[in-house]
């Protein structure tokens, strides 16, 4: 029987994708470097620290822990000042009503997003409300595809892996949610998210009956 869904933040319920590429984007170039549209989609559904190792392997550079530590914050920094303008205006389409339909109908609803910035996200957009527990990469040392953030936030809304579901966009995010034994559901544009239980290009399409189906069918 489906309890709850938890749901990742970027690319999910807000799009704040475009801030984290132009953040990366001036970190690279700060370094002598660039990056590309294409390069900044392997980012996607990584955590800060692990994207940063990542750049630096693409661009075959090294720097001291020192230094790393303070590009992490850099990119922190510089992304902050992006996102402070965010508001209820930038909710993707289909977000906000089905987290008020869901609340309907009695579910919890639980965030899970690796960003450590999530809380100030959700507080901008002004939908904090809608959700029993949050939790955001302060409080995980294990980044998706480890199904760890979804099993916290599961026990933080004390209900088993089973009864929830997820709403995701990213293939490391889909394989989380099946390594913790939960319904996925692939949130995308391009259809290739093959991995997930259900598929939607929006919200929009989201199927609560559909989706609790689904759920009673494992």
């Amino acid at each position: 029987m489906l309890r709850a869904c938890i749901f990742d933040l970027d690319g999910v319920i807000v799009d704040t994708s475009r801030y984290h590429f132009l953040a990366w984007k001036r970190l690279m170039e700060s370094l002598g470097s660039d990056l590309s549209e294409e390069e900044n989609n392997c980012l996607r559904g990584v955590s800060r620290i692990e994207s940063l190792r990542l750049l630096l392997r693409m661009k075959g550079m090294s720097v001291t822990k020192e230094q790393f530590e303070s590009l992490i914050e850099l990119k922190n920094t510089w992304y902050r000042e992006y996102i402070a303008g965010l508001s209820e205006k930038d909710i993707l389409e289909g977000a906000l009503e089905l987290l008020r339909e869901l609340r309907n109908k009695g579910l919890k609803l639980g965030l899970a997003s690796s960003s450590k910035n999530a809380r100030e996200v959700i507080d901008r957009l002004g939908i904090g409300m809608y959700f029993d527990a949050i939790v955001d990469g302060s409080m995980i040392s294990r980044a998706k595809p480890d199904p760890q953030i979804f099993l916290l936030c599961a026990g933080l809304l004390c209900e088993s892996p089973s009864e929830c579901a997820v709403f995701e966009d990213a293939a490391s995010g889909i394989e989380a949610a099946r390594s913790a034994g939960m319904v996925s559901v692939g949130v995308e544009a391009e259809n290739s998210l093959e991995r997930a239980d259900m598929r939607v290009r929006s919200l929009l399409e989201a199927d609560i009956d559909k989706l609790s189906e689904c759920v009673n069918l494992r």
